[in-house]
Parts: structure tokens; C-alpha cells; sequence
């Protein structure tokens, strides 16, 4: 993990359907602030359209993505903000996943 570098991730919804996004490490600070492009893509990290998973065409192709860290009191507040994604479907949905990947590391961490 580097600025400049790639990465390629796969998400399985619970219906068994898989998802991939790609992106760019834009900022990394560490124990700080991460940032990072983010973009759909297919399972050998080509670049696709929201479409290409049934997703409406209008949505964006690529967004930003920001996660920063604060000590707060001893502890860390974790501030996630996924840039550009529309009111709707996409970004409940992605809310609703956001939230399912925070809840499993807050197990971890416990």
C-alpha cells in the first residue's frame, strides 16, 4: 500500500452475487488520514460502468473515498466519507455496506 498504488477488491452481497472494485491510493498518512479513488470494475480489475452490475447508467464511475482517524479520549473515531455517490439505491446501498464492514471490524477489535 502506497500513494499511487492499486488495489482490486471483491465484495459478496448475501445473495451470493459478487462485486469488484479497483482504485488508486491517493494520500496516506499513517495512523491518520486514507485516500483513495474508487472505481467498479470486474473480477480481473477492468474498469466497468455501475451498469455492468445492474446499476442505473447515470451513476458515477469513479468516486473518492476519505477515511480519517482522530484520538478522541483515548480512543479513535473512524470518519469515512464516500464522495459522490447519489441519493438513492446506490447510496443506501453503500451505506448499508459501509456499515457491515465497520460492525465486523469493530468485532475484531474487541
Amino acid at each position: 500500500m502506497r500513494e499511487g498504488g492499486k488495489f482490486l477488491v471483491g465484495m459478496r452481497a448475501p445473495d451470493g452475487k459478487q462485486y469488484w472494485d479497483t482504485g488508486t491510493y491517493e494520500e496516506i498518512i499513517e495512523k491518520k488520514r486514507l485516500v483513495y479513488r474508487d472505481t467498479f470494475a470486474d473480477e480481473h480489475g477492468n474498469i466497468v460502468p455501475a451498469s455492468y452490475y445492474g446499476m442505473g447508467p447515470d451513476e458515477p464511475l469513479d468516486m473518492e473515498v476519505e477515511v480519517n482517524l482522530d484520538e478522541e479520549g483515548g480512543k479513535t473515531r473512524l470518519t469515512l466519507e464516500h464522495c459522490g455517490l447519489p441519493e438513492g439505491d446506490m447510496l443506501d446501498n453503500a451505506r448499508q455496506g459501509w456499515m457491515q464492514s465497520l460492525d465486523k471490524l469493530e468485532e475484531c477489535l474487541d
